[in-house]
């Protein structure tokens, strides 16, 4: 997209956003020549901090196509956080909607008109304890089958040294670099034209995923754990955990009550006898 197309509001954002960047983080950039320069595509990146996105939206920013982020529909409505939000062009997610597709509908008409879509996969921030992504979301599959656009990995890394997630003061000093490493567009051919179900959705997200994690592989010199963390099969795993210690609480209250009943029952004896 044409610099001149960025629009008011975005370059009004710029300016509030990227001094306080500059000076607080470092840049490793790589990978911008694999950002379209022209026609719709999806961007699909890693989550590690709540300031991410703006570190992100800078270096995307400065390939000269802008991201189109997905944002909960509330944000949109008020003041001038929402004002801005309208005027760069973020996208709204309506969470009541029952209908998957519907709810990436204003994604698809943006990528169908040349814009730029960037998916956080995962839904959240990470909640691997190292840092990895974890399991995506089939939203962003979604558009791209439904579009057949492409759709461009990118890890990033150093946001989540400044502010780690969930922390609430950040770690200024020593100052921290940001790395982002754009990759070639993910090949998605083989899913299209077929029906879309979950399992197809989630295979083809699972290759959107791998290509996201190696992408991180490289900038952390490091390989990535074989099996993704997937907050699903944790939740399920914890509530396993809950269930067997309940049960075996409640084993050991019903032992403590058996082992006591012989000697209460002594007890009845002996008093009826002394009376």
């Amino acid at each position: 997209m044409p610099r001149r197309r960025i629009g008011f509001w975005y370059r009004f954002a710029a300016v509030i956003c990227k001094p306080p960047l500059v000076v607080l983080i470092k840049r490793d950039w790589r990978g911008m020549e694999n950002i379209p320069a022209d026609g719709g595509f999806i961007t699909v990146v890693n989550h590690n901090s709540h300031i991410d996105p703006f570190a992100y939206a800078h270096f995307q920013y400065n390939t000269g196509r802008v991201p189109r982020f997905l944002a909960k529909s509330g944000l949109f409505k008020k003041g001038l956080v929402g004002a801005a939000m309208r005027g760069t062009g973020q996208i709204p997610v309506y969470r009541e909607s029952t209908d998957a597709l519907s709810a990436f509908r204003a994604a698809i008409d943006a990528v169908q008109r040349g814009e730029c879509v960037a998916f956080y996969p995962e839904g959240t921030l990470t909640r691997d304890p190292d840092g990895w992504p974890m399991t995506g979301k089939t939203g962003a599959a979604r558009v791209a089958l439904q579009t057949k656009c492409p759709v461009v990995p990118v890890a990033q890394w150093g946001a989540n040294e400044l502010l780690p997630p969930y922390a609430k003061k950040p770690n200024l000093l020593p100052r921290k670099t940001h790395h982002v490493l754009a990759g070639p567009p993910v090949d998605l051919s083989r899913f299209y034209d077929k029906e879309m179900t979950p399992e197809l959705l989630k295979e083809a997200t699972e290759v959107i995923m791998a290509a996201i994690t190696g992408l991180l592989e490289q900038i952390r010199g490091e390989k990535a754990p074989a099996v993704p963390y997937d907050p699903r099969r944790e939740r399920i795993e914890q509530r396993r955990r809950t269930q067997a210690q309940a049960r075996l609480r409640s084993q050991g209250r019903t032992a403590a009550v058996a082992s006591k009943e012989p000697a209460a029952r002594e007890a009845v004896r002996e008093e009826g006898q002394g009376t």
